[in-house]
């Protein structure tokens, strides 16, 4: 049975270590591109993130890939086949901070006229 105090250091350790997990999660909004088999690449404002490419030391991509969702359900524009192109969305990840999305925490995906109005990403079409 623990004591009292060793529950307490467990609560405090916990209470420290929680918001710099919660820090962790960004919010990336812009445009998904999958133009071809396993690769998929996220620009935003700020810049174009690696999400997965046909790298055989990556082969499954980030943590999270599941979670995106079947982009030609919504608003999408085919480039390349009826399954490859791109989309807009707002993804919650984690990024080593340069280029690589290294976790994927949820996505919804958008209306085209969302990504197409903010001036701050690149234009399509």
């Amino acid at each position: 049975m623990s004591s009292p105090a060793s529950l307490a250091s467990i609560a405090v350790a916990f209470s420290i270590a929680l918001p710099s997990l919660v820090l962790a999660a960004e919010t990336r909004c812009g445009w998904i591109d999958n133009p071809t088999p396993r690769n998929w690449w996220l620009e935003d404002s700020q810049k174009s993130w690696t999400i997965m490419t046909q790298d055989p030391d990556r082969p499954e991509g980030p943590e999270g890939m599941e979670l995106i969702p079947d982009l030609t359900e919504g608003e999408f524009i085919e480039i390349n086949g009826p399954s490859y192109g791109y989309a807009c969305v707002c993804m919650s990840v984690e990024t080593d901070g340069d280029e690589r999305i290294t976790s994927i925490l949820s996505v919804d995906q958008l209306r085209l006229a969302q990504c197409r109005s903010d001036k701050a990403l690149p234009s399509r079409d």
